[in-house]
């Protein structure tokens, strides 16, 4: 319940506003406070009568309302509220929020607010696909602005794909779930990070040049939505992030192992860079020169963990998500690999050399599900992995298990 909480509800111009009304109306349902506040292109929608007697509350909806700025200035409006709620999010609003602008009432409490922010963002879809609002979302998110959707469906104009507004319900929930510990609170999230080494002999191994970094981002992305994370990971450069349960392995077999014995969990997500083969008869002592010449070393195909965790029939992660690196025909041959494994949804990325993503700070990957393929723009693993732990939550909100 939410009783005693406090949301100020900046409400966007856009179809999806309609929306809003019944978020305000289960917001009090749930004994919350609601302080609306209307931008110009939301009174297109929605009247500031409905807006006011749903909320209980006045309407605020000029910057400079003398009457207003007397009874309650808006630099104090924007930080007596327990959480700021922006719902829908506009691409202008988005785009305001990331540049830092303050030219409406909406806007400058943005600004000026010290208080944690929520978006449930809502536009056609290639508004939302376009770079400019791509580049927005990450900037946001790295600002800690918490998102809620967008999620895909049929739109007012017609069109079908990402862009538009979460329902109510899931608003609901997820601002029950900011104040009660997170979205994820109570789930139990699996990730796998890092390469494999599959020893040669005692000294000498196989393995590749995953860093890690992807994995550790996902894992503290995940443990901040109030997730609790069991992080497997091989001998990867990046440390784990705090807060986590962290178990170490060194080859594919111990991994297998190692997340097998971890199940029962809601999600998993297989981001290691887990070696195809290993050395069947790996040598106890070091292998020398000889005059024999280079010695033959033969091959062993390792387990498959990520085909093997999805086809569980019983103990089954309710998500499984998979990694593909690729270095040509991307998308192809990760479509292929997410039918072949089995696994709910696949996450794709190009590391050819020149891309400098394997090892590197930035991602861009494309997301693969049922649904088709959603290609992200390059950003940091670090946005990636919260835009992924932002997917995860609507997923979990929108498919009661």
């Amino acid at each position: 319940m939410l009783s005693g909480k406090h949301i100020l509800l900046i409400i966007g111009g856009g179809i999806a506003a309609f929306k809003s009304l019944d978020v305000m109306r289960r917001l009090r349902e749930q004994g919350a406070a609601v302080t609306p506040v209307l931008t110009r292109a939301a009174e297109e929608f929605v009247t500031p009568l409905s807006v006011s007697a749903l909320a209980g509350a006045k309407v605020y909806r000029d910057l400079f309302d003398l009457t207003d700025e007397a009874e309650m200035g808006h630099i104090q409006l924007s930080r007596v509220a327990d959480l700021v709620v922006v719902a829908p999010a506009t691409a202008d609003l988005m785009a305001k929020m990331a540049q830092g602008m303050a030219n409406d009432l909406a806007s400058t409490l943005l600004l000026a607010t010290d208080t944690p922010v929520m978006i449930a963002p809502a536009m056609n879809v290639r508004m939302w696909e376009h770079p400019a609002t791509q580049r927005n979302a990450t900037r946001l998110q790295d600002d800690g602005v918490a998102f809620v959707g967008p999620v895909a469906g049929d739109m007012a104009c017609g069109e079908f794909g990402p862009g538009r507004m979460s329902e109510p319900l899931e608003i609901v929930a997820a601002i029950a779930a900011h104040f009660d510990g997170g979205p994820l609170k109570g789930r139990r999230v699996l990730v796998t990070s890092g390469p494999t080494h599959e020893p040669i002999d005692p000294v000498r191994y196989i393995a590749n040049r995953s860093s890690g970094a992807q994995g550790a981002a996902l894992a503290e992305a995940f443990e901040a939505k109030g997730a609790h994370v069991i992080f497997v990971t091989g001998p990867a450069d990046c440390p784990p992030p705090a807060g986590v349960e962290v178990l170490r392995i060194e080859t594919a077999q111990q991994m297998l192992e190692v997340v097998t014995a971890a199940l029962p969990v809601d999600v998993g997500v297989f981001a290691a860079a887990v070696a195809d083969w290993r050395v069947a008869m790996a040598s106890d002592r070091k292998l020398k020169k000889t005059k024999d010449g280079i010695p033959e070393i033969a091959f062993a195909e390792n387990p498959d963990i990520l085909k093997e965790i999805s086809s569980l029939t019983q103990g089954r992660p309710r998500l499984v998500i998979g990694f593909a690196a690729e270095t040509d025909d991307m998308v192809a041959h990760a479509t292929a690999k997410r039918a072949r494994k089995g696994c709910d949804w696949i996450i794709a990325n190009d590391v050819s050399p020149a891309t400098g993503i394997m090892g590197g700070e930035e991602n861009a990957v494309t997301v693969i599900d049922a649904g088709g393929a959603d290609t992200w723009p390059r950003m940091s693993k670090k946005a990636v992995a919260e835009r992924i732990a932002d997917r995860v939550v609507s997923y979990l909100a929108a498919t009661p298990f």
